[in-house]
């Protein structure tokens, strides 16, 4: 049953590890994603994406990104793509990308618990921008290119609460996507979706969430 924090639960529930994605539920990143992205289309003599619909694409790693990006008419310049993307958004992802409002005082507040990162963006670029933000935070980092698979499958989760020897009753994860949803239920895991990031609300209500949020700081009233 899916619940809203707003709704006062009665009772915290107790966890030890929070899991959170990255884009979209840490880190409000869709600005520099689609810089890099437009900049590498301009390089490629390629026709430009208008915002929304490179934030569309992004949640299924960089690869799908770039596919999508190029378009279907012009699969044979993926690999230049890749590599001429990887230049433009190493040099610009941290030009706008930052914590959400809220995510800083969240992390403080559960300092005494185990917090890690399973994103499908590539390891490369989530350590740059979590060393610059606050990779202290967090105990364990999984990225896309880890060999764990992609969310909704469920290895870099279990990976996860492997490294930290934490049970799957005493986690949860955190995300903006389907794929988060699906993933931590192909996991075996709790999740609670967030509605201020780039998912979209209909689909993920859809999947039935343990909890929906709007805002980070509502962690605070249901975990402990």
């Amino acid at each position: 049953m899916m619940t809203k924090a707003s709704r006062k639960t009665p009772n915290k529930v107790p966890i030890d590890l929070l899991i959170f994605d990255l884009d979209g539920t840490l880190i409000e990143s869709k600005w520099d994603i689609a810089t890099a992205v437009n900049l590498t289309l301009a390089d490629l003599d390629l026709p430009r994406r208008t915002q929304e619909e490179i934030f569309s694409f992004v949640g299924d790693g960089v690869k799908r990104l770039l596919r999508l990006a190029v378009g279907e008419e012009n699969q044979s310049r993926y690999d230049e793509a890749l590599r001429v993307f990887r230049g433009h958004y190493l040099a610009h992802c941290l030009d706008h990308t930052r914590f959400y409002p809220g995510i800083e005082s969240v992390l403080t507040h559960f300092a005494g618990k185990h917090k890690a990162v399973a994103t499908n963006k590539s390891l490369e670029y989530t350590t740059k921008i979590l060393e610059e933000l606050g990779a202290h935070h967090f105990a364990y980092v999984v990225g896309g290119d880890n060999g764990y698979g992609l969310k909704p499958e469920p290895g870099m989760l279990l990976k996860i609460l492997a490294a930290l020897n934490v049970s799957k009753e005493r986690a949860i994860l955190i995300g903006d996507s389907t794929n988060d949803i699906n993933g931590g239920h192909n996991a075996g895991i709790r999740v609670c979706a967030v509605g201020y990031g780039m998912g979209n609300r209909e689909r993920m209500a859809a999947c039935r969430p343990d909890w929906f949020i709007e805002k980070p700081e509502e962690l605070i009233e249901l975990f402990t």
